[in-house]
């Protein structure tokens, strides 16, 4: 009887709730541009974050409220307003999961350019 050895991981990739949390967060394109805006303008009153966006206020604080569940953003009270601000640490998470697919490309697209660099020059041909 010949058995189909199954490849596996020598060492799987830690997951759970937390990380599942975060990806979830970051695969949704509103809550990537409230990331961006607060990436690039710094912290804001969520009536300012809302103003870049045609949805109702209670769908973004749901969005918001996915993001800080993640560890993504964090909410700071002053007075009537909320302030949120971005909290990038988790994002090293993403990274560090991202990392052995980057070396992977890098090393295909190196191996494409030493082919190219492999094959002679051609002049172009002349169209008639």
């Amino acid at each position: 009887m010949n058995a189909t050895p199954v490849r596996r991981h020598p060492d799987p990739v830690p997951s759970g709730p937390g990380q599942d949390r975060l990806f979830a967060a970051l695969a949704n394109g509103t809550r990537r541009e409230v990331l961006r805006l607060l990436r690039e303008d710094g912290p804001q009153p969520v009536q300012r974050i809302a103003e870049h966006f045609a949805m109702r206020r209670p769908s973004l604080s749901e969005h918001l409220k996915v993001l800080r569940d993640a560890g993504l953003v964090s909410e700071e009270r002053a007075g009537r307003q909320r302030i949120y601000r971005l909290e990038a640490a988790p994002l090293s998470e993403v990274q560090d999961w991202l990392s052995p697919y980057e070396r992977f490309w890098r090393a295909k697209l190196a191996g494409l350019g030493e082919l190219l660099d492999r094959i002679p020059d051609t002049p172009d041909e002349e169209a008639p």
